[in-house]
């Protein structure tokens, strides 16, 4: 019986500044249920403060101890560490790091960028790894979508420079088994009591599968034709996250 619901945010429940039709109702109807909900994003262009303010806008209620972001699991791994960053990220996380020693540095963290995914910077990052910095990736998405466009995420970076200095990223945020569970942790249920819903079929759902949960893909957001026949792990599919919540009322009423 399903007790919970991990949802992602671009994508699922909006695409750039509109809101998935139907989404906002569609979280409140859960919201009214017994299901437990938590919000897993990789979403490195905004602090989890803008996340919760930019939902909160397009009306939708949720409250901080239900967000998990990956950039805040990152802050958290390399604090934990005693690690000192260079971030190669978008400069509105940067406040996200900034109480970290950054001098120095010998871990290298990427995330998404956007137009300081320069040559000397991904240069700066190469040299650092080759001399033994740890890689850290803030998620390991391949593309998302933003204005109608696919665009390139973190991944092709990272995998750029894990290929050039024969190192191998340490990947927290999706698709990452452990950043599944810091979440499931925090609900107290057994995965397979869980549903994940996400449009990514690798990120979010190969991702959940690999943490023992139950997973869904909304053909919204990056979703594209043939996506649900990518991975050979048995998933759901749903046209959005109105049919999937449904489908979880449906499945707690049943049982």
């Amino acid at each position: 019986m399903l007790k919970a619901l991990f949802i992602d945010l671009s994508g699922v429940l909006y695409e750039g500044h509109n809101v998935i039709p139907g989404a906002v109702a569609a979280i409140k109807k859960a919201r009214a249920s017994q299901l437990q909900l938590r919000f897993v994003t990789n979403t490195s262009r905004r602090t989890r403060t803008q996340l919760l303010t930019d939902l909160q806008n397009l009306g939708f209620d949720l409250q901080k101890k239900e967000l998990f972001t990956a950039p805040v699991a990152v802050h958290a791994w390399l604090q934990e560490k005693k690690l000192r960053p260079y971030c190669l990220i978008h400069h509105n996380i940067k406040s996200e790091f900034a109480d970290l020693l950054q001098a120095m540095p010998n871990a290298v963290v990427i995330g998404d960028a956007e137009q300081n995914f320069c040559y000397d910077k991904l240069n700066r990052a190469f040299q650092l790894c080759q001399q033994g910095a740890v890689l850290v990736g803030i998620g390991y998405n391949r593309y998302f979508k933003l204005e109608g466009q696919l665009l390139l995420d973190a991944g092709p970076f990272i995998k750029a420079i894990e290929f050039a200095a024969l190192t191998q990223a340490i990947i927290i945020g999706k698709p990452s088994k452990d950043f599944f569970l810091q979440a499931l942790a925090s609900t107290g249920l057994s995965a397979d009591q869980v549903l994940m819903i996400g449009d990514d079929i690798y990120g979010d759902i190969e991702g959940a599968i690999n943490a023992g949960l139950l997973a869904g893909l909304v053909r919204t957001g990056k979703y594209q034709t043939g996506d649900e026949h990518k991975i050979s792990a048995a998933h759901l599919t749903f046209n959005s996250i109105v049919d999937a919540v449904d489908y979880a009322l449906s499945d707690q009423s049943n049982n």
